[in-house]
């Protein structure tokens, strides 16, 4: 599982370190059960004022927990952290999904196998294999909740047989046979899932937890609870639906009756009309005067805009049949079969074939298709049509779909292929694929250009097809955008449905379904879907939908996608089918023959959350005794109506009245939810449904209605979809052991904010991560150990002062993106540049720095971690001494912010990265020397001293251009007119006209500041003294560029060229080279670990210039207050002489810090005034580090 990235990794020891500080905050954390929340007893009736309830859509119990799992639940995870500060009392519960089939028809299979291959089983060596299923031509990507296997068989892993699927997850081969049992399964995965969760430190009310399904009576009777009172409410009714059937059982064929198939079910198709146009061929001729269509299955009725022509099989037979409406349509047999169950045709389950023909009979033949701007299309031959998928009949789409356009390519290109099948040229020529979508890095003609980058030459070209289609078919689908018809400019996704509805009430298509992939019954009779009566949510129904939209309208979405999501799922969703006869889940109460399925029992269990701890005392299937001993069985529909409606009545129970207002006081304060967070492919189900449910079950109750849902897209692993075939896969247990539980959370945070676009967690930067983590744990111990010794007294300084603003500004930023839910920008603003703020402070801050500031960052980062790194803070949180746990501390308040301040540093900064630039390049090794008259080049000394020319206000031409630019940008209301008409203006000013050349890239930098920093950016003169900004951090200028000395001067005091280069907030600088003289710098301290070195000396230089170059050559020296320099007192000898062991200074003076040198360079000689007398140095002088 991604163990190729595991031999990069230099060591685990600081992994090691955050999971064992884990392990203990942990053990701390659960011996007080800080994150078990109840109500307040002295809350007033209603939802509590001060509370946050959050939710997660309990995962499937099938197996281990994921990091795509992970990543969405971090979000409710960061978000509780985050509110608990604001002071809010926060619940989040955490419940395990064990309905429905998978779980069963796993076991069962399992059980199969076992009684034929026996135990462990001997499985048969040669067995053929199944044969691949093609890929619809048109370019179709399957539905997420779709597609070769169902949803439910692709939880269960890829394995040929479900022992190996069982090995594959890590189950002791002893082990495997007991989950054979359905039971089995939910003891066993539960339990895990809740110790991962533990180990991450996710601040769950564990009591709170439950699994789902009968084996959890509790759950049971609430789940029988909300069915009886939908029924009341006329919400599920009776009637016909999509099913897999056995026409030969004359019965629907459920997964314990099929032979093969397990887990298969009804796929959806758009069955398009495309109308036969004269002349019609001669096995169609009789029809003349009927509405004549070939019919074509696709799963992308959104593509149908981009129809060039229709693909037919040349060898395959097809039939002509009349539909109900009294139409004739053309098909292959078997799907024409399916279609009769399905009240497609006159008679169900009856076929009437009112002609045969093959494919080449009906080759050439004039259509008139959907949607498309051709006028007429034509059946065109592909000899990959298979007849056991579809109709048989394929839409073409060139434009997106790599097989449409490779064979409509080889068709065009080759003149004999066309007459084989008695094409004319009109027929193919002029077909051009049609730009209908725009596919992100592949334009509007996304199969063209997949078909170029893959060297697809010919429709034979299989696997390079198939490389094309992987690549461009999802990313169509899911990222590409319509750019015609009716809802251009939308996802593609997005419209899928309301193009499709379109298109049906315009008598153009209609709704197709078949099963799949092949089941056989174990009668031997292949199946079909059909229309079956079924008890079914009546999802659609204009008040109920009316009465969502209302919910929808005041729930916050977090972003216009997830909302636009939500109104086209409300416009086509249309009945759920909530029943199933097979599988694991509650029965419906007043129907016992049917389970409710799991879409369905999962749509208000949050309520049950806000008492189940009081009914199943802390065990997941509710066998605990209760905690206010009441039993399952009590539990009647009117008890649940006491509980969850406030105006109820106390029903007839045996049960104390103060039991039952305990679990009421519970409900009635925590709900309705604050916060779901779901990935984005649940809104078009289970999101939509939960609100629908939500509004059914309380219509006069607003506050019950869910608050806020945040979606998110799917986890990228190292930029690539996670797939355990591929190996590029991570369960929640192998993250944590991988990466420490906060190395994980800080990755999982920075991965991604978006809620559509898919995240990415990058395995390197979780390591980077944790490196940043400890890093700051162990400078944390060094200041914590140091801080006596730190400067103390008012913070006053430049540089204090920018630290402290710094700090204040990120603590306000940080808020600001945790309560958006923006939690990468969270972590960058709060960790990220709040790591900066303070390196940036240790680098400028010469002076030392100042303790107050440093144990305020420590403090603030810790706070300002806490919601995403938990533990690491908590660990640092006892440093400090602070008595109480970080997880109950309170959100820091921001201070005052110096906005004008902290943009006179940004100042500072960025002249010193300007000045770092162009000393790079004077420095330019690949520079030429300039050429000498009287030689070859001589080579140039790279620039010792630079001065920086500051200007108080802009030249007079630039002067009249902002003039005028501010004037127009207010009259146009806070924006700028076209470049055109800024020009024409311009033109006019007298001072302006001889600048012209100028003009316009100068108009163009002050737009783009003007979108940076807003109209100020058009002040004529700085909002601070730059000369004194530049002065204050003079230090880290020299340091910081290794030069000897900066000068800051205004700009009059320069040429008028550089004047006129020089600007407010825009310094100008020029270098130079001073001459120096070298001496020899030896340390004369024993064993010291310091040496002799080289330094140069200028005219001027102070003391303090010759520490600064000492420490530059000796990085063993950090604090430049603890040395010393010393001349010697005999010049000529005293070098000569060996120092003395005990005595080092012996011989030596040591110089005054104010005094200057003075140099004769070519004399090389060295001197510095002492009383008025010049003292000479000599080549060699001392120092002492203490």
């Amino acid at each position: 599982m991604t163990d190729n990235l595991d031999s990069k990794r230099k060591g685990t020891y600081k992994v090691q370190v955050l999971k064992d500080i884990e392990a203990q905050v942990q053990k701390e954390w659960d011996a007080v059960n800080i994150f078990e929340e109840d109500a307040p007893e002295n809350a007033p009736p209603g939802t509590g004022k001060d509370k946050y309830m959050v939710t997660f859509p309990y995962p499937y119990m099938n197996g281990r927990l994921h990091l795509g799992h992970t990543f969405t639940f971090s979000k409710c995870e960061f978000a509780v952290g985050y509110e608990r500060m604001k002071g809010k009392r926060c619940l989040w519960p955490f419940g395990l999904h064990c309905t429905g089939m998978p779980i069963k028809a796993c076991a069962d299979k399992l059980k199969r196998e076992i009684a034929e291959y026996g135990c462990p089983p001997k499985f048969p060596e040669d067995e053929e294999e199944a044969e691949p299923e093609p890929t619809p031509s048109d370019g179709t990507p399957v539905d997420k909740s779709k597609g070769k296997k169902s949803k439910q068989l692709a939880k269960a892993g890829s394995g040929k047989y479900q022992w190996q699927i069982m090995v594959s997850l890590g189950i002791p081969l002893e082990e495997i046979p007991k989950f054979s049992e359905a039971e089995y399964w939910l003891g066993y995965f539960p339990p895990r899932a809740k110790q991962d969760m533990k180990t991450m430190g996710l601040k769950v009310d564990w009591r709170r937890t439950f699994i789902t399904t009968d084996a959890n009576p509790y759950y049971d009777s609430f789940v029988r609870w909300q069915f009886f009172r939908l029924k009341e409410r006329d919400k599920v009714k009776f009637g016909k639906r999509h099913t897999i059937y056995s026409p030969k059982d004359g019965q629907p064929c459920m997964d314990h009756d099929r032979y093969s198939g397990e887990g298969v079910g009804p796929q959806e198709y758009t069955l398009i009309k495309m109308k036969v146009l004269d002349p019609y061929p001669p096995k169609l001729k009789k029809f003349k005067g009927k509405n004549v269509y070939l019919v074509a299955a696709t799963l992308r009725p959104e593509t149908m805009y981009g129809q060039t022509n229709c693909w037919v099989a040349p060898s395959i037979p097809y039939i002509a049949y009349e539909t109900a409406k009294g139409e004739i349509f053309v098909s292959t047999r078997r799907s024409a079969r399916n279609a009769s169950f399905q009240g497609i045709l006159k008679t169900e389950g009856e076929v009437k074939e009112l002609a045969q023909m093959t494919g080449q009979d009906i080759m050439g033949v004039a259509l008139k298709a959907p949607l498309t701007s051709y006028e007429k299309i034509y059946t065109l031959p592909m000899l990959t049509i298979k007849e056991n998928k579809g109709t048989g009949v394929v839409t073409s789409v060139p434009s997106d779909a790599p097989d449409d356009y490779a064979a409509l390519r080889d068709l065009q290109n080759k003149k004999d292929f066309r007459a084989k099948y008695g094409l004319t040229d009109e027929m193919v020529l002029p077909f051009a694929p049609i730009p209908i979508i725009d596919v992100p890095d592949y334009g509007d003609l996304a199969a063209i250009q997949a078909c170029d980058e893959f060297k697809v030459k010919s429709q034979n070209d299989k696997d390079q097809l198939a490389e094309a289609k992987a690549k461009v078919y999802l990313k169509g689908f899911y990222e590409g955008v319509l750019k015609v018809g009716k809802y251009a400019g939308q996802k593609v996704q997005d419209v899928k449905k309301a193009v499709q509805q379109d298109m049906i009430k315009s008598n153009e298509a209609l709704v197709y379904y078949e099963p799949e992939k092949l089941v056989m019954s174990r009668s031997g009779d292949e199946c079909v879907v059909a229309l079956c009566d079924q008890w079914y949510l009546d999802y659609g129904e204009e008040k109920w939908k009316a009465l969502t939209l209302k919910v929808l309208e005041q729930l916050n979405t977090y972003s216009n996608e997830t909302r636009a999501n939500f109104n086209v799922t409300l416009d086509w969703l249309y009945q759920h089918a909530c029943s199933r006869s097979y599988g694991l889940g509650t029965k419906l109460p007043w129907d016992p023959q049917y389970l409710i399925e799991s879409l369905s029992d999962s749509t208000i269990y949050m309520a049950f959350y806000t008492v189940c701890h009081l009914l199943q005392g802390g065990v997941f299937d509710g066998s605990g005794a209760s905690p206010i001993n009441i039993k399952a069985e009590q539990m009647t529909p009117e008890v649940w109506d006491y509980i969850f409606y406030p105006k109820k009545p106390f029903p007839k129970t045996d049960i104390p009245k103060a039991a039952l207002q305990k679990l009421r006081k519970e409900f009635d304060y925590w709900y309705g939810v604050d916060l779901r967070v779901s990935g984005k492919d649940l809104v078009q189900n289970h999101l939509t449904y939960y609100i629908y449910n939500h509004c059914a079950m309380w219509p006069d109750e607003t506050n019950r209605w869910p608050k806020a849902i945040r979606t998110n897209g799917h986890l990228l692993l190292n930029n690539e979809k996670m797939s355990k075939s591929t190996g590029n896969f991570l369960t929640l247990a192998q993250a944590l052991e991988k990466f420490s539980a906060d190395g994980m959370r800080l990755a999982l945070a920075d991965s991604g904010d978006l809620a559509i676009e898919d995240a990415n967690f990058v395995e390197d930067m979780a390591d980077a991560g944790i490196l940043r983590l400890y890093n700051f744990l162990e400078w944390t111990k060094e200041m914590l150990d140091i801080k006596d010794t730190l400067r103390t007294g008012p913070i006053t300084s430049f540089h204090d002062r920018v630290f402290d603003s710094q700090m204040n500004a990120l603590i306000r930023d940080t808020d600001k993106n945790y309560s958006q839910m923006l939690f990468k920008e969270a972590l960058k603003s709060g960790f990220f540049e709040f790591q900066a703020a303070r390196d940036r402070y240790r680098e400028v801050c010469s002076e030392g720095l100042h303790r107050d500031l440093i144990l305020k960052f420590i403090e603030m980062q810790t706070l300002l971690l806490a919601p995403i790194c938990p533990h690491l803070g908590e660990h640092i949180w006892k440093l400090l001494g602070k008595k109480d746990f970080l997880m109950r501390s309170k959100w820091p308040e921001a201070g005052e912010v110096d906005e004008v301040l902290l943009r006179s540093s940004q100042f500072l900064m960025n002249t010193a990265r300007d000045l770092r630039l162009r000393l790079m390049a004077l420095k330019d090794p690949n520079k030429k020397p300039p050429k000498s008259k009287k030689g070859p080049p001589t080579p140039s000394k790279p620039p010792t001293h630079a001065i920086v020319y500051v200007a108080k206000s802009y030249p007079p031409w630039q002067d009249a251009v902002l003039t005028c630019l501010k004037k127009m940008y207010e009259q146009n209301n806070g924006s700028f007119p076209d470049n055109k008409v800024i020009l024409g203006e311009l033109k006019t000013i007298d001072v302006v006209k001889k600048f012209m050349k100028k003009v316009m890239p100068f108009v163009q930098h002050v737009k783009e500041n003007v979108s940076l920093n807003g109209i100020r950016a058009m002040d004529r003169t700085s909002e601070f003294d730059e000369k004194a900004t530049l002065e204050s951090g003079l230090e880290y200028l020299v340091s910081s560029l290794e030069l000897e000395g900066v000068e800051i001067k205004f700009s009059e005091e320069a040429s008028d060229k550089i004047q006129e280069q020089c600007a407010p907030g825009k310094p100008f600088s020029t270098f130079e080279s001073k001459p120096s003289v070298t001496v020899q710098m030896v340390n004369p301290q024993p064993l010291s670990g310091h040496f002799s070195l080289s330094v140069d000396i200028i005219e001027g230089d102070t003391v303090a210039s010759i520490v600064r170059r000492i420490m530059k050559r000796d990085r063993g020296i950090k604090d430049s207050r603890k040395v010393d320099v010393l001349y010697f007192q005999d010049p000529e000898l005293g070098p000569r002489k060996l120092p003395k062991y005990d005595d080092p200074k012996a011989g030596k003076v040591i110089l005054e810090t104010d005094s200057r040198f003075t140099i004769d360079v070519e004399k090389q000689d060295v001197t510095f005034t002492r009383n008025g007398t010049k003292v000479k140095v000599g080549n060699t002088m001392a120092y002492i580090v203490h």
